[in-house]
């Protein structure tokens, strides 16, 4: 079933990542660095690169083990986008910029930190993001924007969670039936995370088709868009519909894995029954060994601006928390026409 849209459908087409500059990705780490200890922090800037061949990069430039380098997250290749990397240096000087950096990689700063960067320990991501002759006038696309702006979209996973042409699911499910072996941890990993994909999507989708994705109703599970906490039943203290309806909170929807389900009453009742389409997929993530989780239905950008550039170009910035994507934002507004 094809993901459904809040606001209508794109407006119409138009050029999307022509040149590198036009989609731009700034790392929001949400601290400070210490500024002292063992882990030295890198912040680069990225063209047409992607983030593990640019810490391999690093730690080569230096002679360091690769292990020792990580980030935060995986960023856009296609794309000027800017990171933080950490280097495990304990006991030694912090390298000079000149010494680290190569083609298509640029050192902005370099300082210090207390702790190494773990993956998903940022807040989030700023964008700027250029579209190229749209085929729709730029009155209703600040029309189309405001209106996401205020009511948000759905959090749906884009398309590139599921693989080149979508098979990763496919995929997933050989390596269920033992069929196909996968060559990494990271394939796996891969594989596993487009199933739950695949299945938060359908929840949402069902829930959208009902009526109810914005309209709580017995037995939900809550959680705050910012950082990702959620508030089980028993967590839960009774204002939370009045939450919600202020913004402050929003409805969620499962990531599968074993155990039971968060939610009860007329949610679970739903989410079962959508769970019940994919029994094999459902099986697959409990034999891998992952467990029950949550997130946030709804999706809004932070302080969201629009600009119109000479010649008629548009231009959007906006701030996403981690582990959500532009696209889901932007496939409101246009269908993507990314040929050079």
């Amino acid at each position: 079933m094809p993901d459904p849209f809040l606001h209508g459908g794109p407006l119409g087409r138009a050029g999307f990542k022509r040149q590198l500059e036009d989609f731009v990705v700034e790392e929001l780490l949400g601290f400070e660095p210490s500024g002292e200890g063992e882990h030295c922090l890198v912040w680069a800037e990225k063209r047409d690169l992607d983030s593990n061949t640019a810490g391999a990069r690093l730690a080569d430039a230096i002679g360091l083990r690769r292990r020792l380098v990580s980030h935060c997250g995986l960023k856009d290749r296609q794309a000027v986008t800017r990171q933080w990397f950490s280097l495990h240096l304990p006991g030694q000087p912090s390298p000079e910029a000149a010494a680290l950096e190569s083609e298509g990689l640029r050192v902005l700063r370099i300082t210090r930190n207390t702790r190494k960067l773990r993956r998903g320990i940022h807040w989030g991501n700023r964008f700027t993001i250029r579209l190229r002759e749209p085929e729709f006038a730029a009155v209703a696309a600040a029309e189309r924007w405001a209106a996401i702006a205020s009511r948000g979209v759905p959090n749906l996973f884009g398309e590139q969670r599921f693989g080149h042409e979508g098979r990763n699911v496919e995929k997933a499910l050989a390596m269920f039936r033992g069929e196909f072996q996968p060559r990494d941890r990271l394939l796996r990993g891969l594989l596993l995370s487009a199933v739950r994909s695949e299945l938060f999507n359908a929840v949402l989708a069902e829930r959208m088709a009902r009526g109810n994705w914005e309209e709580p109703l017995p037995g939900e599970i809550y959680g705050f868009p910012d950082n990702g906490t959620i508030l089980l039943l028993s967590n839960q203290r009774g204002d939370e519909v009045e939450r919600f309806r202020r913004g402050i909170v929003e409805l969620t929807a499962p990531l599968w894995g074993c155990g039971e389900l968060h939610s009860g009453s007329a949610v679970r009742e739903l989410e079962a029954e959508v769970m019940g389409r994919f029994p094999e997929l459902c099986a697959g993530l409990e034999g891998a060994g992952l467990r029950q989780e949550r997130r946030v239905m709804r999706l809004r950008p932070v302080t969201p601006e629009m600009r119109v550039l000479e010649g008629g170009d548009l231009e959007f910035r906006f701030d996403l928390p981690r582990g959500t994507y532009a696209t889901t934002l932007l496939r409101e507004l246009a269908d993507f026409v990314d040929e050079k």
